[in-house]
Formats: C-alpha cells, sequence, structure tokens
C-alpha cells in the first residue's frame, strides 16, 4: 500500500490522528491512531518513531517502540527493532528477530473468535 501522509522525524503531535489510506510516523505521537476507514489503512512505525497511545488499523508495520494497545485487524508485521509494551490483537503475525513485546498477543480467528498466547515473563 502506499503512504500518503508522514509525521517526520523531530515532529512531536499531542492528539488523536484518524488518517485514510497510509501513514508513516517517523517522530512522536502522543495519542491513539486509527484509520478513518475502519481496519482498511496501512500504518508504519520507523525505527526513529515513537507512540504513546491505542492503535487501531488494519495492517501495521512496527520498527520503533510503541507503548499502549495494538489491534491490527488484518496484519501486524514486527521488525527486528519494534519494542512493543502493551496487548497486541491480530489476525496475521510476522516477528522477525529481535522484536520484543511485553504483553499479550491474542490472534483473532474470524468474528468473534480469539486465542490467547500467554508468553513467560523473563527477566
Amino acid at each position: 500500500n502506499s503512504i500518503d501522509s508522514l509525521i517526520g522525524a523531530g515532529t512531536h503531535v499531542d492528539g488523536n490522528i484518524v488518517f485514510s489510506g497510509g501513514l508513516r510516523i517517523d517522530g512522536e505521537v502522543r495519542g491513539s491512531i486509527s484509520c478513518e476507514s475502519g481496519l482498511e489503512g496501512t500504518l508504519v512505525i520507523s525505527e526513529k518513531a515513537s507512540v504513546e497511545g491505542a492503535i487501531t488499523v488494519g495492517h501495521v508495520v512496527v520498527n520503533g517502540t510503541v507503548i499502549g494497545p495494538v489491534f491490527a485487524g488484518e496484519s501486524l508485521e514486527l521488525l527486528p527493532a519494534a519494542r512493543v509494551t502493551g496487548d497486541v490483537e491480530y489476525h496475521q503475525i510476522e516477528m522477525q528477530q529481535g522484536a520484543v513485546i511485553q504483553g499479550r498477543l491474542v490472534h483473532q480467528a474470524g468474528a468473534g473468535t480469539s486465542v490467547e498466547l500467554k508468553l513467560a515473563a523473563s527477566n
């Protein structure tokens, strides 16, 4: 999918974001992020970016820091520098070596069906 909007490095956004199409974040966001068209959009959080807030988007790619719950209605891709602190719900997931999730993983198998994965905490 194409990226229609960019929050550049050095940019700080305080407040909720609702977007359409594709959004790439290289800066910092404090607030929830969702897609105007339900779960069809694409959100890319770069290695330089940080988000503090809930994310509800169809396709999510994370290579930065997220503090808050993530709901990826279709797919979630976690790249090596991804750091997620919060519960994650997804339909399909790809997690590369080095990515970290501190929270619950909940697979959304279909309408009204979910499978929860509990990970052992390591110190």
